[in-house]
């Protein structure tokens, strides 16, 4: 319960990563903001309660500046305050450079990386007000250590999002507002299992751990980071890969 009395907000936290992220910072006392496009929101907050924590459904295209500034309103309305951000909404659809339209670039820049932009704006004067605040980015291997084919987007975005987090720690100091970014590898979600689990097993064997990542994996460095336990930690990228980019 090292979180007991925070509220935080995370986004894209329907399923995979970012509904272990929520789950992991409810179980340690947090009120959760659980926000997604998806309906599935509602599962993950019956969950969470199920736990005898709370948590609040608020549906918001990270995308649209206006649905990410009621995001932040109905979080202030319901708990009174804003501690955590975590920025984990994304999205990879896989395309060949060659292939790839304006379109196909705007809407992976505009989720992954505006996105960010967008809710940090939206949480930044409660922060500011509180003299306290945490912010989270779930940024990647793929842009900020290594290239993948037919994700430019993607990494651009994700690299994008680390040099944000750099720049935003540098300003936000000054009112108590750390800025971290987390860099996964291969995590198993619901997201990657469609790639059929012989892709998978071969993904596996270029990890030195021999295993894919778990979204607990990264929930539980975002709940590090959003700790006392981090207090001197800021603007950083911190990767979690099982050892894949250190060969």
């Amino acid at each position: 319960m090292k979180l007991k009395g925070k509220v935080a907000i995370v986004t894209g936290a329907a399923q995979g990563i970012g509904r272990g992220i929520a789950l992991a910072l409810a179980i340690e006392g947090t009120k959760v903001v659980v926000s997604d496009i998806s309906d599935k929101i509602a599962d993950v907050v019956r969950e969470i309660k199920s736990l005898g924590f709370e948590a609040l459904a608020v549906r918001a295209n990270v995308a649209e500046s206006k649905e990410t500034e009621e995001m932040a309103k109905a979080a202030i309305k319901k708990f009174g305050r804003i501690d955590i951000l975590v920025n984990n909404a994304g999205i990879y659809p896989f395309k060949p450079l060659v292939e790839m339209k304006e379109e196909d670039w705007d809407r992976v820049i505009g989720v992954n990386l505006k996105g960010v932009f967008n809710c940090t704006k939206a949480v930044l004067s409660k922060m500011i007000e509180q003299k306290s605040g945490n912010i989270i980015n779930i940024s990647s291997i793929a842009g900020t250590v290594v290239g993948y084919p037919n994700l430019v987007h993607y990494s651009a975005s994700k690299g994008g999002m680390l040099g944000f987090t750099r720049s935003a720690a540098i300003e936000l100091a000054q009112y108590g507002i750390r800025v971290n970014a987390i860099a996964p590898g291969a995590v198993e979600t619901p997201g990657t299992k469609v790639a059929g689990e012989e892709a998978l097993k071969q993904v596996e064997q270029t990890i030195p751990q021999k295993r894919m990542g778990q979204p607990r994996d990264i929930a539980n460095l975002v709940v590090f980071l959003a700790s006392e336990d981090s207090s001197y930690i800021t603007g950083q990228l911190i990767i979690a890969d099982g050892g894949l980019t250190i060969q």
